[in-house]
C-alpha cells in the first residue's frame, strides 16, 4: 500500500513538471529524424521545428539593362544559402512538452 501511494506521488510530481531539457542528434534530415540519447528515435511528427533551424535560401539571380549602352548585363550567383537547417549529425537541444508527445527543437549546439 506505501509503495502504491509513494508511486502515486511521483507520477503527480511528473505530470506537473510542463517541460524537460534533453539532447538529441540528426540521424536523417530528409525525413527529418532525432535520436534522444541513443534511446529512441523521433520523426517529424513528434518535432516542433521553429522557422530558425529551417533551411533559408535565396536566389540571388538577376539582370540589367544598362541605358546608353543598349545591352543587358546578368549578374551570376544562383542561390545563397542563409541558413542550412537541420542536418545529419547535428546535436540539438529538446525540450519534451508536457505529457512527452512533442518535443521543440530549441537550437543546435556549438562546440560540444
Amino acid at each position: 500500500m506505501l509503495n502504491m501511494i509513494k508511486r502515486a506521488a511521483m507520477d503527480a510530481n511528473e505530470a506537473s513538471v510542463p517541460v524537460g531539457i534533453t539532447f538529441g542528434t540528426v540521424v536523417n534530415d530528409n525525413p527529418l529524424e532525432v535520436t534522444v540519447d541513443q534511446r529512441f528515435i523521433l520523426d517529424e511528427d513528434f518535432l516542433i521545428i521553429p522557422e530558425s533551424l529551417t533551411k533559408y535560401e535565396i536566389d540571388l539571380k538577376h539582370s540589367h539593362t544598362i541605358i546608353g549602352v543598349g545591352g543587358t548585363a546578368t549578374a551570376l550567383g544562383d542561390k545563397v544559402i542563409i541558413r542550412t537547417g537541420l542536418e545529419k549529425g547535428d546535436k540539438v537541444i529538446l525540450l519534451r512538452v508536457q505529457g512527452g508527445q512533442q518535443y521543440l527543437v530549441l537550437d543546435k549546439v556549438v562546440g560540444a
